[in-house]
């Protein structure tokens, strides 16, 4: 795992600042190479072949050379086949296997890849940089284009040390954070700087640009085999998932949450492993939901674990800067905090860790769904009549009721209840049903906190449904939660998940794998009856009867929880005085962006519905500290000290 940076002519102490701004990437070596026409930078962590691996790596006559983040988990297949073809190696590395396989069948061997990767090749006879990405984006890689001149990075932060690179925002990127609090698209917060879309290859030749798509889910062949069939074919390509992704030289280990997805990776590591599994897990000063480290300590007792627990407490929030900085592409997720805390404390023991991510946009597992799937099927045909009394139903209806099918319903309070009797009204329309549970913002809410000028971009902006309607069009499957599915592995998991797991497990040199992101089950779960997934109330029927045998019944049988932060209490602890400075000392609440009395009420406001507000009042936290740190400041080299610096 590294961190690589890069540009299309000569200087080396503009390299250099680039590489020094993504350190913590890789703090085991550097390497470079400059010339005319070209300058290459890598940032190492590392993970094999410690010896000889060291980047750039080139081929026999040095006319291509490589710089790689990520891991090539069937690079020993892929070299003998290539030696075969008369290919000489110098490295036991998988960075120069995927050079001499560039070399040897071009674009197309990104196709017989199976890992994470960011890649960037410079082919000196042709004078092309060749840049790509990985099928799911576990791996990011950003560029921009200036004034002729072209830059590349892992992190965002590398790119602004060219004073070329203006620091604006875009406008229409802050209002998709705003409704997603995330950006679900190939456009950064930052104008001009985008990301290389997963399953996308880039060439640079002669200063011109050629993007294209290598790879995307095909879902048009539904194999209905029977569910046991099914079943133990997820199991096989789950083991062997693990498997692939124990290769290292360097310790390895795994979060271990308490949920099921976690649970399963563990189970498999410990059948496959020679040594001992070390676990990690996030625990809450807070009673459960928010605290769920009594399951994760259970699975560390029933797999035999080396178990350690951090312990995250209000205070927590004094983080939150240095979280930001390391995110530097804006995205609004508490839970952020307790993952980068992990980390801190994985990296304690281990270098490489695995997680359960990905298996709810595989399988099915988001409560969205659900409301989604079923809402089109059973309340697209409610008669108007009973359309006008949903919300009174849906607020006189007891919160344990709603709890119970709809998890945290009540938390979100009068606003939140409000939101989901909308969503009932109008589940005939899936693409407005959609933006109901997706944002954070409602179109009144819009009105009257953003400023003139923000708003009369909100009225300009195509509407969010139409955004939408590219992915359902694009999605060869003809079920709509399959349709859904697609969507998210387009959008919520590069862009918001795999994003905030590889800057907050990098932020401490850390590598984080997710065997549930293979693409070879996930090509697969497409081929599985839509019925499989989803079964009435039950999310992720068929990955619980797949791995029936190897997690406990208390594990498989508990229904899902997000995983969320006591955002009570942290408000409580701090939170709450450190809103206040914000909204207060801000000059983007007082007009530029927002209007300061609607915005200062959001706090009033949470008081009465909990984590509706709450979810609001961390956007635009989140935002104004991330505008001081990365517009405001002149020096964003280094995270800030802390929040009140940033406001004095």
């Amino acid at each position: 795992m590294c961190g690589i940076c890069g540009f299309n002519w000569d200087d080396k102490q503009l390299l250099k600042s680039m590489m020094d701004s993504i350190t913590h990437r890789g703090p085991d070596g550097s390497g470079s190479y400059t010339s005319r026409g070209i300058s290459l930078g890598n940032r190492r962590l590392s993970i094999i072949d410690l010896k000889t691996g060291k980047q750039p790596i080139y081929n026999e006559d040095k006319s291509m050379c490589i710089v790689f983040v990520g891991e090539l988990y069937n690079y020993k297949d892929l070299r003998q086949e290539l030696e075969k073809k008369n290919h000489e190696f110098c490295t036991s590395s998988d960075t120069e296997v995927v050079l001499h396989a560039y070399e040897e069948y071009g674009e197309n061997c990104l196709n017989q890849f199976n890992g994470m990767w960011a890649i960037a090749i410079w082919d000196n006879k042709k004078k092309e940089l060749f840049l790509s990405v990985d099928r799911l984006g576990i791996k990011q890689l950003y560029y921009t284009a200036v004034k002729g001149k072209f830059l590349f990075a892992s992190e965002i932060k590398a790119i602004l040390q060219f004073e070329d690179v203006a620091r604006e925002i875009d406008k229409k990127a802050l209002l998709e954070y705003l409704t997603f609090r995330y950006t679900p698209t190939e456009q950064t917060i930052f104008k001009g700087i985008k990301k290389l879309l997963p399953g996308h290859y880039l060439v640079l030749s002669r200063d011109k640009i050629k993007i294209k798509k290598y790879w995307d889910i095909e879902s048009q062949n539904i194999e209905n085999e029977p569910l046991q069939y099914h079943s133990e074919r997820i199991l096989e390509l789950l083991k062997d998932s693990v498997k692939k992704r124990l290769m290292s030289e360097v310790p390895i280990g795994a979060h271990l949450s308490g949920g099921l997805d976690s649970s399963i990776v563990v189970a498999l590591m410990k059948t496959l492993m020679d040594t001992e599994v070390k676990t990690f897990s996030v625990a809450f000063d807070a009673e459960e939901p928010f605290n769920e480290s009594r399951y994760a300590s259970m699975l560390a007792d029933y797999y035999g674990t080396d178990h350690e627990e951090i312990m995250v407490k209000g205070d927590a929030i004094k983080h939150l800067p240095s979280v930001i900085w390391h995110l530097d592409d804006l995205d609004s997720d508490p839970t952020m905090i307790a993952q980068y805390l992990l980390s801190e404390l994985t990296k304690k023991k281990v270098t490489v860790v695995l997680t359960g991510e990905g298996a709810d946009e595989l399988f099915g597992g988001y409560d969205e769904f659900k409301f989604l799937t079923y809402g089109k099927k059973y309340l697209s045909s409610m008669p108007n009549a009973m359309r006008k009394v949903i919300t009174p139903i849906v607020n006189l209806t007891p919160d344990l009721f709603l709890d119970k099918y709809f998890h945290f319903t009540s938390a979100l309070g009068e606003r939140g209840k409000e939101a989901f009797a909308d969503f009932m009204k109008n589940a005939n329309d899936i693409g407005k049903s959609y933006m109901i549970l997706a944002s954070f913002f409602s179109d009144d809410e819009k009105k009257v906190l953003y400023s003139d000028w923000l708003y009369d971009s909100e009225r300009k902006n195509e509407d969010y449904p139409s955004q939408i309607k590219p992915y359902f069009n694009a999605a060869t499957s003809s079920n709509i939660l399959n349709k859904l599915i697609y969507m998210d592995l387009k959008r919520r998991l590069p862009h918001h998940l795999l994003h905030k797991i590889d800057k907050m497990t990098m932020a401490h040199s850390v590598e984080g794998r997710v065997p549930f992101l293979d693409y070879r089950l996930v090509e697969y779960s497409f081929r599985i009856p839509p019925s499989y997934k989803l079964r009435l109330n039950t999310s992720k029927f068929i990955l619980r009867k797949a791995v029936k045998d190897i997690v406990p019944k208390e594990i498989l049988n508990r229904k899902k929880h997000p995983f969320v932060v006591p955002f009570d209490s942290w408000f409580k602890q701090g939170l709450k005085d450190i809103a206040s400075l914000v909204f207060d000392k801000s000059s983007l609440m007082h007009g530029k962006y927002f209007k300061y009395e609607p915005a200062k009420s959001i706090i009033r406001r949470y008081e009465k519905s909990k984590l509706y507000y709450g979810r609001q009042l961390w956007s635009l936290i989140s935002f104004d500290i991330w505008h001081k740190i990365y517009i405001e400041n002149d020096d964003m080299r280094n995270p800030p000290k802390d929040i009140y610096s940033l406001y004095s």
